[in-house]
């Protein structure tokens, strides 16, 4: 549970990271991510969402505690969005960076946006509870919510 001074208590209890933009580049997993994401895992089950389009993502998270959903359908704005809500969208965190994820950070009890190396749609901004600057610094927040308390207290 993260208590955050006039703005509420967050019981989150699952991560979901859009894949490409976000976690990874050119379907490489980015070394911050390679680094936090075992000790995210201890508090988190954390869910890869992605399209897989370089065909990567089950090599790249093989050696991780992690789920990953291949999106399927022709609209994956919505079925990103769906996959929240299944989860239990309020016990649920989503970040990403693509239009096609701003349903889905509209849907998460939090969301947060990456500003990262392929940048950030103004849609997806626009659906955020906070915007970072890498995914870095994101999932630190997680790790170390004391920081998430002083970004969103009111």
């Amino acid at each position: 549970m993260i208590t955050i001074p006039n703005y509420g208590t967050l019981a989150l209890k699952h991560v979901v990271l859009d894949y490409n933009g976000t976690v990874a580049r050119d379907g490489i997993l980015l070394e911050p991510v390679r680094r936090l994401l075992t000790q995210l895992t201890q508090h988190y089950t954390v869910h890869i969402i992605t399209a897989d389009t370089f065909g990567s993502v089950q090599r790249e998270v093989e050696a991780f505690d992690v789920a990953v959903k291949i999106l399927a359908s022709d609209d994956h704005t919505e079925e990103k969005a769906d996959f929240v809500r299944e989860l239990g969208a309020t016990h649920t965190v989503a970040m990403g960076n693509g239009n096609n994820d701003a349903l889905m950070l509209r849907t998460a009890e939090l969301s947060i946006a990456i500003l990262g190396d392929e940048g950030c749609s103004m849609q997806t901004l626009q659906e955020a509870d906070l915007v970072c600057k890498s995914i870095g610094d994101a999932l630190e927040l997680l790790l170390y919510p004391k920081r998430l308390i002083a970004t969103l207290r009111r």
